[in-house]
């Protein structure tokens, strides 16, 4: 399929029929990332994404108890620069 590329303000863009922003499933936020003399479009990546599955696997492995256990060790900040 071809499309022109058009002047948007100063940049420019290609506008992109709906069936293949469908098929590719893109909504939303998206990376572009050139590979040689291509663009290539895909969703944006959620930093977190599959944290939720990683906790609960944790806490079934019994793997998510706090490094420091039940102590309150106070940093130096909560020391000297905070005030109640």
């Amino acid at each position: 399929m071809k499309s022109k590329i058009v002047r948007i303000g100063n940049s420019r863009g290609i506008r992109i029929p709906k069936p293949l922003i469908e098929q590719a499933g893109l909504a939303g936020d998206v990376e572009i990332q050139v590979e040689g003399n291509r663009l290539i479009i895909g969703p944006a990546s959620r930093p977190r994404a599959g944290w939720d599955e990683a906790f609960k696997e944790m806490a079934r492995m019994e793997d998510d108890s706090l490094l420091q256990g039940d102590q309150n060790i106070p940093t130096a900040w909560e020391e000297v620069e905070w005030e109640w």
